[in-house]
């Protein structure tokens, strides 16, 4: 693991839940903002915060699928 991208936080009470906060050169470098939905993946080596939406991610591959297959039929359409 690449210790110089390691930084620190501290898990705190937020009402009945708990939360850790994020260092602003971290928000800024991924361009999160407050209110933001982020996604909490857990991997072999820990938790991964991210923006992706893995539901998303199937929901544009169907797309993608359905786009190739009906391509003649969708041009149709948008005349």
């Amino acid at each position: 693991m690449d210790t110089s991208s390691v930084k620190k936080t501290t898990i705190r009470a937020i009402g009945n839940s708990a939360g850790a906060t994020i260092p602003k050169v971290l928000l800024e470098k991924y361009n999160f903002h407050e209110g933001d939905t982020v996604f909490l993946l857990e991997t072999e080596a820990g938790i991964l915060l991210s923006p992706y939406d893995p539901d998303f991610e199937e929901a544009m591959e169907i797309y993608q699928e359905g786009s190739k297959k009906y391509r003649n039929a969708l041009r149709e359409l948008a005349k």
